[in-house]
């Protein structure tokens, strides 16, 4: 059984710490990765891919922090000696916006830079592109580009679920 704490309680500060923490960790380590699409864009072959990788496995780390904000984020209206309902709409309309985000991120970000980066390995490994014989660009160029314009878009529009996530926590409407 969990016990409830006052929202001034130490026990409360200290998960709303833990969740505010992770949040920062785990956002802060997504939010601007279209930098990093950027730069590996720029640079192509092994040097693009290497970005393009070590970005992936900061955005991997980070989604575990992800996860633990919404956890965090249950435990404190659990703690909360029913100060916050989850009823509230700032509350259930930042757990749906949450849901909604990792939906994106599980079913549309992630499967398209992983296919990017497949893609950057066949064209920094490969000896003459299949496009070559024909003079035009390997078709894994035509590929990339559509799939970096699918992770942009993602990417913008996780951005902006965040900001509104935050809007909702911070004014807290229908309290």
């Amino acid at each position: 059984m969990l016990v409830t704490a006052d929202i001034t309680s130490g026990t409360y500060k200290f998960v709303l710490v833990l969740h505010l923490l992770s949040a920062i960790v785990g956002f802060g380590a997504v939010f601007l990765n279209a930098i990093y699409g950027q730069q590996a864009r720029a640079r192509k072959g092994r040097e693009g891919l290497a970005i393009s990788e070590a970005n992936f496995l900061v955005s991997e780390v980070g989604t575990y922090f992800i996860y633990a904000v919404f956890v965090f984020g249950v435990l404190l209206v659990l703690l909360s000696s029913e100060a916050w309902k989850f009823e509230q709409f700032w509350i259930w309309g930042s757990m749906g916006l949450y849901i909604i985000g990792l939906g994106l991120s599980h079913g549309v970000l992630r499967p398209n830079v992983r296919r990017m980066q497949g893609l950057m390995r066949e064209l920094s490994d490969g000896g003459p592109p299949p496009g070559a014989a024909s003079g035009g660009p390997p078709p894994q160029v035509a590929e990339l580009e559509e799939r970096g314009r699918r992770v942009g878009v993602t990417g913008a529009t996780l951005n902006v679920i965040l900001v509104l996530i935050l809007f909702l926590m911070v004014w807290k409407p229908g309290v």
